[in-house]
């Protein structure tokens, strides 16, 4: 029985030939691919702290609609799967970067407490440092604050927050010329914290709003916001003068 010739594979030639532009991709390398001159920039952790500093960034100039766990591998130049390793998920992400804010705004304050020996210039100055970090860090400061958006639970934001606690109760504390415990408040205790913080923090929301500037327009030229805000703290200090 004759064999029949076998048709000729017109695919195969196109393969085999010398044009490697009309090879179709199944050899290619994945375009979400971490670049190994990338990855030699990071050891022992550094990945995730850059991928902390990208969402950091990406915060800042889009918002906290705009970070998502793409657009964070995407400023840090990694592969896009490198963020959920690192948070699991965006929740994970956004909450160890709120946890960044707290250690960042913990640091400003304890700086700012240590520069005035006197407990009133110690609480105005912490006042003024709390307004100057959300001015500083918009979008950190309010990603600080959206506990619908974070993971309260996860030990990195819950170090930072019993810090931040510890670290304003100890102010309080001062400007009562008192220690307080932080696992027992007394309600006198609690009414001068809720007092002062909620004084300064609807304070910085004003200002990150520009909802002072009408107010701003009205003072003598050259007052500034933070000006604003020590006029308010010397006139409306919780604690009595001793």
């Amino acid at each position: 029985m004759a064999l029949k010739k076998a048709p000729k594979n017109n695919h195969l030639k196109v393969r085999l030939g010398k044009k490697p532009g009309k090879a179709p991709g199944r050899g290619r390398q994945p375009a979400t691919r971490t670049p190994a001159a990338t990855l030699a920039r990071y050891h022992h952790g550094d990945l995730h702290s850059a991928l902390l500093a990208a969402a950091e960034r990406v915060l800042e100039r889009d918002g906290l609609q705009g970070l998502t766990l793409r657009a964070a591998a995407r400023e840090a130049g990694v592969s896009h799967a490198a963020p959920a390793h690192h948070f699991g998920d965006l929740t994970g992400l956004l909450s160890e970067l709120a946890a960044v804010g707290f250690r960042k705004f913990n640091d400003t304050i304890a700086k700012a407490r240590a520069a005035d020996p006197l407990p009133q210039a110690a609480f105005d100055s912490t006042g003024e440092a709390y307004v100057r970090f959300a001015l500083a860090h918009p979008g950190l400061f309010q990603l600080m604050f959206r506990g619908e958006r974070l993971d309260m639970q996860r030990p990195a934001l819950q170090e930072a927050l019993t810090a931040s606690f510890r670290n304003f109760a100890g102010a309080v504390g001062a400007m009562r010329h008192e220690s307080v415990n932080t696992t027992a408040l007394s309600l006198p205790q609690a009414a001068d914290m809720v007092r002062a913080w909620s004084m300064v923090h609807g304070f910085a929301l004003l200002a990150q709003h520009g909802r002072l500037n009408p107010i701003l327009g009205r003072l003598p030229p050259g007052t500034d916001v933070i000006a604003l805000l020590r006029a308010v703290l010397v006139s409306k200090t919780p604690f009595p003068h001793v």
